[in-house]
């Protein structure tokens, strides 16, 4: 069982000096070597835990997303929590999570343009990557839609709304580099003030 532990540990400080490497040096750039020199080890220790630097990166967003779903999944569960106070807590969650890891998202925008180039749909990718999220955001909507706290709308459409503004305050964070994500906030808070059956 330690030695699992100690291989989880020793994988993850891979993934975290990694990441600097990616930010530092443009995914193009990044080599197996400069990953193992970054992390002090040598690349036959590296290829104990990773097949290749695309394989690193991957799982950097999978990490990203998996702390993300669970945090989420606390949310979902916690049943103090109106359909509403838990649509603004999941969002805003979201987007300080993206906050957070703005360097990977600086990184990952460079490697779906390459991806792009080499002929693979990068859209394909990311809807499988964000596949779980956007179910946990029709959990909360249907929940809300059914006890009444949630107007009957078209469920897909109104996770395309709120996904949307996931999706442009991505692209504030990680391409216009903007540090302050108050208006993002703002214009999720308005969207769900739309959505949400105000009591008289």
């Amino acid at each position: 069982m330690a030695i699992i532990v100690e291989h989880d540990k020793r994988k993850h400080e891979i993934l975290q000096k990694a990441l600097d490497v990616f930010v530092d040096e443009g995914y193009e750039d990044v080599t197996f070597q400069k990953i193992a020199d970054r992390c002090g080890i040598t690349r036959t220790t590296l290829y104990i835990y990773f097949k290749n630097k695309r394989e690193i990166f991957l799982w950097s967003i999978k990490e990203l997303l998996a702390s993300l779903e669970a945090s989420l999944t606390q949310i979902l569960d916690d049943r103090t929590l109106s359909s509403e106070q838990a649509l603004r807590v999941t969002l805003e969650k979201i987007i300080d999570g993206c906050q957070k890891n703005r360097q990977l998202f600086s990184v990952l925008l460079p490697y779906l343009l390459q991806l792009k180039k080499s002929g693979v749909n990068p859209g394909d990718r990311i809807r499988r990557r964000v596949i779980k999220l956007r179910h946990l955001l029709n959990t909360l909507i249907i929940s809300g839609i059914q006890k009444g706290e949630i107007k009957p709308l078209n469920i897909h459409d109104i996770n395309e709304m709120l996904y949307g503004l996931v999706e442009a305050g991505i692209f504030h964070i990680a391409v216009m580099n903007e540090d302050d994500i108050s208006n993002i906030k703002n214009a999720i808070n308005l969207a769900i003030d739309g959505i949400i059956i105000q009591n008289p």
